[in-house]
């Protein structure tokens, strides 16, 4: 399969630039996946479209303000930082711009709260920096001084952190947030609750790379950058026992649906089991789905990895058909926009 084979068009004022107030007023598409046939609602029909006996899956990480900018101490020239990932401690891996100016050895300063030191050069390019924060706590001084990652598509400021972050954000290290869940508002979640939907939550802190550009012609030369996730034992346990009943395992996202798939993977029976690790897992049609049922999502980039992984569970062609009348309608594009419900 060739990346252009899941290319669409779509026209740059269709790509939301802010997040729609309140959370739960986003249109939704509802996307039957044998048939190819969808409808238009709101957001909040999908409390009628989740029957007792399901479980919702959920992502609880939080979005670090993980972009700072630094100053080298020998020049006093500006560099911009990324946080992508946690080594240990203050040890991280940050992506640099411009990189040229982070060699290793040298310091750069933070608005005079901390500094840092890069001590490796990864072959991709990415640094391996050590912060020191003698002011106080790592994260406390960041939430200070950072600024929320927005994707390079939203050219608009952000003027209300918490509308990057979902209302059950809970575990800070996500580098840019789980966008499908960013609808959902604490009473559509008690509505569920009420319906006899059993939730559970998961943790994948979300790396950049998810959203790195595949610049392989061949799909399958592409490599999926690892991000760390955990699944609790009573989130592993919810799923079997629904899937015993008869229910359906609905995740919320891409990132929920990659962590129940990847600790499915690692299972040899057909029941999932309480597990912590690292995942770079590449859905793509021809995947066969060992625990997902039914997907909430938003609409993503052409030629992205993440309308692969919807193409895998809806069909290829009922996708891109399903995306351009997304396109037709005016549906509200990628990370602040319109949903869908794959089922």
């Amino acid at each position: 399969m060739k990346k252009s084979d899941f290319y669409y068009n779509l026209p740059e004022e269709l790509i939301a630039q802010h997040p729609i107030e309140p959370r739960d007023s986003s249109r939704l598409m509802l996307f039957n996946k044998e048939t190819g046939d969808v409808s238009h609602g709101v957001f909040t029909d999908i409390v009628d479209k989740l029957n007792a006996g399901d479980c919702l899956i959920l992502n609880d990480t939080r979005v670090l303000p993980a972009r700072i900018y630094g100053t080298r101490t020998d020049t006093g020239s500006t560099a911009e930082f990324l946080l992508l990932n946690q080594i240990e401690g203050t040890t991280w891996e940050v992506i640099v711009g411009p990189g040229k100016k982070a060699k290793v050895g040298r310091t750069f300063d933070f608005n005079g709260k901390m500094s840092c030191t890069v001590k490796e050069v990864k072959d991709d390019g990415n640094r391996i920096v050590e912060f020191n924060c003698p002011q106080g706590s790592f994260f406390a001084l960041l939430d200070e001084i950072g600024q929320m990652p927005l994707p390079h598509y939203i050219h608009e400021e952000l003027k209300d952190r918490e509308r990057y972050q979902t209302v059950y954000s809970k575990h800070i290290g996500s580098a840019a947030a789980p966008t499908a869940g960013l609808h959902f508002t604490p009473e559509i979640l008690e509505k569920i609750r009420s319906k006899g939907v059993n939730i559970g939550y998961v943790t994948l802190h979300v790396g950049l790379g998810t959203f790195r550009p595949v610049k392989e012609d061949e799909i399958t030369a592409h490599k999926m950058h690892s991000e760390h996730y955990h699944m609790p034992a009573e989130t592993a346990e919810l799923i079997n026992r629904t899937k015993r009943s008869g229910g359906r395992v609905i995740c919320v996202g891409t990132t929920s649906c990659r962590t129940v798939e990847s600790v499915a993977g690692l299972c040899d029976s057909e029941e999932i089991r309480e597990a912590d690790g690292w995942t770079s897992i590449f859905i793509y049609p021809g995947y066969k789905f060992r625990c997902m049922d039914a997907l909430i999502t938003n609409f993503h980039l052409p030629e992205s990895t993440l309308i692969m992984l919807v193409s895998a569970f809806a069909g290829r062609n009922n996708t891109l058909a399903a995306y351009d009348t997304a396109v037709r309608e005016k549906y509200r594009f990628f990370s602040f926009g319109d949903a869908m419900f794959i089922y």
